[in-house]
This record gives structure tokens, sequence and C-alpha cells, in this order.
């Protein structure tokens, strides 16, 4: 994991294996991280998933607060701006994983998802599993280089995600209407803001499409596009420092004070003020 670059105060981490050339999964122990941790804000193009022993803390992601707690899990996506917070008595590991790293296809599915869980707590009945695949992954990931396949670490960690539980594996369990809904928002909510656009490209009446988004996500069609470019435009704000200019061109809005409007009506705030409050904090 290596630094490439620096905006503000928002650190861009891209993923590259220190030893191992063709790996795509990392280890670390909460001390290491402690050690690379400055207490500043990054961005990864890769995900973070950590298991918890023991301590307390706390983690930003994408301006969320979320607690650390024991025997509980966290989960950093690609893309995300996240913060670790008061990591101190923290004990457990990290691990570092490309988004094509998992081998299964429903580990894939989970990696893949737009709205991954950034913290839970894991049973107790399901600790042991949890631990015991943890702990397989770590003697795998320290292994010589060339001492075995690059697969193995992909197949433990694969075995690792199953083992978590994350409660949005849940989503693969939504109605397939859903499903195809919300791949088609992520590769279209720069270009198409409207949720008609959406149910005729997907071939569903507008009514059919809302009452599918709303039973899986509590929210209605229009109100889950809404969230979507909210969140990309927070990210654009905090870490590419765009101005509402560069955004409402990157984001598809006809002019500036479109998306402003558009904006203070989501967030209850111009665009400007809130990229000023973040800087702030």
């Amino acid at each position: 994991m290596v630094e490439t670059g620096l905006v503000s105060v928002i650190r861009q981490m891209t993923y590259q294996s220190a030893e191992r050339r063709a790996a795509t999964v990392e280890t670390m122990t909460f001390d290491r991280l402690r050690e690379l941790n400055d207490g500043g804000t990054q961005r990864a193009d890769f995900h973070v998933l950590a298991v918890v022993d023991a301590g307390h803390g706390s983690l930003r992601v994408d301006f969320l607060d979320h607690p650390i707690k024991e025997r509980s899990a966290v989960w950093v996506p690609p893309g995300a701006v996240h913060r670790w917070d008061d990591i101190t008595e923290v004990a457990g590991h990290v691990v570092l994983f490309v988004p094509t790293a998992p081998v299964t296809h429903a580990t894939r599915e989970l990696v893949a998802s737009p709205h991954l869980a950034a913290h839970w707590i894991i049973p107790d009945a399901g600790w042991p599993f949890v631990d015991a695949a943890r702990n397989h992954l770590l003697l795998e990931t320290s292994a010589p280089p060339g001492d075995i396949s690059t697969e193995l670490p992909d197949i433990l960690l694969s075995a690792l995600i199953t083992r978590l539980r994350p409660p949005h594996a849940e989503a693969r369990l939504s109605h397939p209407v859903f499903r195809l809904f919300r791949a088609s928002v992520e590769a279209h909510f720069r270009e198409h803001h409207d949720a008609g656009y959406y149910a005729r490209a997907l071939g569903y009446a507008p009514r059919t499409l809302s009452r599918r988004v709303e039973e899986a996500t509590g929210r209605t069609a229009k109100r889950y596009i809404v969230d979507r470019i909210v969140l990309e435009a927070k990210r654009l704000l905090a870490h590419d420092r765009l101005t509402a200019a560069r955004c409402a061109s990157t984001l598809g809005f006809p002019d500036t004070s479109n998306f402003s409007v558009f904006f203070r009506k989501a967030t209850g705030m111009p665009p400007g003020a809130w990229q000023t409050t973040l800087t702030l904090t």
C-alpha cells in the first residue's frame, strides 16, 4: 500500500503488494495500521476489511461515523473517503485486497455491491468460524514469496468473507428487478438522473420499478438515484476539491445553478459551504 498523491487533506492510496508481485491480498495488524496512519482522511482504490478482536474506536466512511467494537467487522470499499479515529486500543487484523481477489461467484457479488456495510457485530456463534478463517488467511499470506500459488490467499479471502456474513449479503436475496436497477444506476447515474429513464431501459412500468426498489431499500427509485448522486458529489467535493461548476459537469447537470439547487435540496447546504465545513473538521 503506497501513497500516490496528496489532494488537500485527502490522501490517495493505491494497491501495491509489498512482497508478492502478483498478490491481490495483503494482511496487517492494527499495530501496523497505527504506524501507517497519520489520522488524516484517505481514499483507496482497494478494499479494506478488518476483524476487530478487542478495543473501541471510530471509523468515518463517506462522511458517516461508525463505532468500532470488540468482535466486530469493518469494511471500506474502493473510492470511499474514510478516516480512522481513536484506534489506539484496537486489536485485530486488517485485510487489503483488490476488487477481483474473491474467487467465488457469491463473494464477488458481495464485493461488487455499491452498498457495503461499513461496520457490523460478529455473532458469538459465528466468531470461532471467523477467527479460524482469518487465522488461516494470515498464515498463508505470511508464507515466503513463491512458496504457494497466489490463488490460495484469494480462496481463503472468499472463505473469510463468507464466514463474516456481512449484512449486505442479504442484497443477493432481493428482487432481481432491484438488482438490475442497482447495476444500471451504478453505470449511468452521471448521465441519467430520472427514474423514468431506468424504468424504460429495463422494460418495467415506473410504478413496478419504484415498488421493487422501495421493498429492497425503503427508498423510492427517485430517492435512491438522488442519494447516489449526492454521495458521488460529496466524494468529488471532498477528495478532488472540485468546484460546484466542475461537479455539475462531471455529474451531468446542465449548469452550476442546477447542481447547486439539487445539492442544497438534498443536503441542506450549498456545495461550497459543505466543502468548507469538511475542511474544518
